[in-house]
């Protein structure tokens, strides 16, 4: 890491942080007005958490501060040796819905509204209906494996059943996995044809599916803070409705972050 960043700093900022440079490096000209904090595994699985500047995309001066680590107080502790005059400049702060990241942001950056970022509410969605597929293609693996011992077992021929497109159950499953990632729009021929067969097979599936993309609908095709909290409220009902316990703890999560995901309206 310390290699790295010598060279990112090279012509921009003296290398005086070597002594800490395997556990933080902080540098506070890159602070502006919309920042991200965020963690990430970045070697062998340890965690860091990142901040950065939105308006840098990417480019030379994104990294704020990138700390070893996720525990608050200690990152705390680092980002508030910048002096608070400078930190008070941020007017934006984007993080997950994590409460470690939730004190991190209060605490360094007392001026800045707080932003659920809309990816990881989205991904909380995605992940339900993944889960709801994996342990649909567990129970088909069971079944198969059964269907084999018992052919063996009375000396019989294996009979596996087979849709339209090919796929037996258990690799219709498997198979749908990146599908189920995509809106409906973006899905190939072959990957409707999964698509048809598989909601026919198992509707909870679909029902989830679409419970998923109409929250990514409501992120995408809004830009006005009152549409969307109507929308939102509609999709939270929806959820209630639809009984499915994963996604009634998706609601939940939503509900105790309601104003944070909302304020990702602001100014859009």
């Amino acid at each position: 890491m310390q290699k790295a960043y010598k060279k990112y700093l090279s012509g921009y900022e003296s290398w005086n942080q070597k002594s800490h440079a395997s556990d933080w490096l902080l540098f506070s000209k890159n602070l502006g007005f919309m920042l991200s904090i965020d963690e990430t595994s970045l070697s062998n699985g340890e965690l860091y958490t990142i901040v950065t500047n939105k308006f840098a995309k990417g480019s030379t001066g994104t990294i704020v501060a990138i700390i070893k680590g996720t525990k608050s107080e200690d990152i705390i502790k680092i980002i508030n040796t910048i002096p608070v005059a400078r930190r008070n400049i941020v007017k934006e702060i984007t993080l997950d819905m994590a409460g470690s990241m939730n004190r991190i942001a209060k605490k360094c950056f007392p001026k800045a509204t707080i932003v659920t970022d809309r990816f990881h509410v989205q991904m909380l969605a995605t992940q339900a209906v993944q889960e709801q597929r994996i342990k649909l293609r567990w129970k088909a693996i069971d079944l198969e494996n059964d269907a084999m011992t018992q052919a063996k077992k009375n000396n019989q021929k294996l009979y596996i059943e087979t849709f339209s497109n090919g796929d037996t159950r258990r690799q219709l499953l498997a198979r749908s996995r990146f599908l189920l990632f995509k809106p409906e729009s973006k899905w190939t021929k072959s990957q409707s044809q999964r698509a048809e067969i598989l909601f026919e097979q198992y509707p909870t599936i679909k029902e989830t599916y679409y419970l998923s993309q109409k929250l990514s609908f409501i992120f995408e095709n809004n830009t006005n803070k009152n549409v969307a909290r109507a929308k939102l409220a509609k999709w939270y009902n929806d959820v209630e409705a639809s009984g499915y316990k994963a996604f009634n703890t998706i609601s939940k999560s939503i509900y105790h972050h309601y104003e944070n995901i909302l304020n990702y309206f602001n100014n859009r």
